[in-house]
Formats: structure tokens, sequence, C-alpha cells
């Protein structure tokens, strides 16, 4: 029979010292004693039957049982940070927090100006914003960390009928140029010989170009394969090549004149935005930025 009186404070000791990695750590922090966090430490795996902890020259280690203890306690912590901006987050939205995981490239121009203005109407709530890749964001929303995100497809995640995908808007990608040189240039194949800017190989963005190479039997030969698309309009704005970025993100800059938008014919690939989020796990503050900002017609 399982017991129903369960000691939540052990839990509590068993999360501290995993976090830390250390049963000193864990009683600074937790304005208590070494002895008193071993002895809840020792109280709890009894009770469990299980070793929870190994120790090693730096502290502590998790065994495996542990690591599985600390996954189901992280939700439950987690479940209980939500309950708590539940009943502290007001309507009129005088306090609360609104976390959210997006790439930096996507929030430039999708959803900052949207920020400024939400942070004008409420000042009192407590913005964050996280960045990451795909799988780090959505461990993120997960694990409670971040509200929502937003990001590009494609976004794999494990069938749950909790977690939503809708998509927001589509954006397509564009080849930019610094130099006037390259002014002329309106077909695939005259890219072949030209030094490129290009995102890593193996990401989405760039397999679908490399896709749309190969189908236009384009052969390239001169790249510089860039991970961010903060540095690939970097390297453009240093002259080094012709980049391939979303043109939302260097819309501005075209308009200034400061790069120079090619004029290729063929159809160049787009990218879908999408917020990922779970229904059960919106308090106050993120109802409303998406309500407002996001999408309109936003009902959970």
């Amino acid at each position: 029979m399982y017991k129903t009186n369960i000691n939540l404070n052990l839990y509590k000791t068993f999360y501290d010292v995993a976090k830390y990695g250390s049963i000193s750590k864990a009683a600074q922090y937790g304005f208590t004693s070494q002895p008193a966090i071993s002895k809840s430490i020792k109280k709890l795996e009894e009770e469990l039957g299980v070793k929870l902890f190994y120790r090693n020259l730096n502290g502590v280690e998790l065994t495996d049982k542990g690591k599985e203890l600390l996954y189901f306690v992280e939700k439950s912590y987690s479940n209980l940070v939500i309950a708590e901006r539940t009943m502290l987050e007001t309507e009129n939205l005088e306090r609360g927090k609104l976390s959210i995981g997006m790439p930096s490239n996507i929030g430039s121009f999708f959803l900052f100006d949207k920020i400024i203005d939400f942070h004008k109407k409420y000042p009192k709530i407590e913005i964050t914003i996280i960045t990451g890749s795909t799988s780090q964001l959505i461990n993120l929303l997960d694990s409670h960390k971040v509200d929502f995100v937003i990001d590009t497809s494609p976004i794999n995640i494990k069938k749950n009928d909790e977690i939503k995908i809708a998509k927001l808007d589509e954006v397509s990608y564009c080849f930019v140029a610094k130099n006037e040189r390259y002014k002329n240039i309106t077909k695939l194949s005259d890219l072949k010989d030209k030094p490129l800017i290009l995102p890593i190989p193996g990401t989405a963005n760039r397999k679908d170009l490399d896709e749309l190479l190969i189908n236009k039997k384009v052969e390239i030969e001169n790249v510089i394969n860039i991970h961010t698309s903060e540095m690939i309009i970097s390297a453009v704005k240093k002259d080094l090549g012709i980049g391939y970025i979303i043109y939302n993100l260097v819309e501005d800059d075209i308009k200034n004149n400061e790069l120079i938008k090619l004029d290729i014919k063929e159809e160049l690939p787009t990218v879908q935005i999408n917020i990922v989020y779970n229904k059960n796990f919106l308090t106050t503050a993120p109802k409303k930025f998406i309500e407002d900002y996001i999408d309109n017609n936003f009902k959970l």
C-alpha cells in the first residue's frame, strides 16, 4: 500500500541537493546545517528503498534512481510555481510574469516591438526572453520555464494532447550583398562562382536551399558557413560575400541602402513561424500577451 502522508520537506531537500550538486551548498542556500541535510537525504533513501546520490570529490552525483526521481520532482516543483503564479497574477496585470522562448533572429523582427508595447502597458509584469535551439526551447516549455515558444518549422515534439503548435506567419528568404557589383545577379546559376555566406549545413534553412540548388543543377564552390543570422548579416556588411537570410531581418538595411537585395527570379524557400504552448499552464500574463499581440482569436 502506498503512503499518503508524503513528507514534502524531504523532497525539497532532495531537489536542492540535486540542483546544487553539493550538500554544503544546499545547506548554505537553504539556511540550514549540513547534518540536517544529510539526515533528510538518508531518511528519504530509507523510505524509498533506493540510493539517490553518490559522493564524489566535488560534492554529490545522482544515481540512476536519483535521476528518475529528479525528473518527477522537477515537474512537481514547476507545477507548484505555475500554481503560485496563477494565484498571484491579477486580471489587471498589476503583477505577474511573462517568459518567452525564441531564437534571437525571430525575436528581432517578429516580437520585440510587441514586447516593448506590452511592457509600456503593463510595466509591473516581469518579462524574460530566453533564446536557444528548438530542442532546448521545447525542453524549457515542457519544464514550464517558459510560457510559450515562438520558433520556425520544423518543430518536433512528442505526441502530447496538451502541447499545441499553431502557425503565426510565413516569411521568405533572400540573397543580399553589400557591393553593387552583385546587383545584376538574377538567377541561382549566377551564384555558382560567387562568394556565398550561408547557414551551416544540416540546419533546416540550409537543407531547403541545398535541395533547391540540386533541383536547379547549381553547384556552389565558394562558401562561408555561419551559424547565426546576426553573424551572416555582419559578414555581408563587411563585404565578405552574398548572404542568404530571412528577408525581414534585413528589410531595414535594404530600405536604408546599406544592403542590396538580389533580384533572383526563381522562387526561394519560405519558413513558417509558429507558436508552441501548453494550454494547461498559461497564466494571466502570457494569455493576455498572446491574445493582444500574437493571435486575437486565441482561446484556450
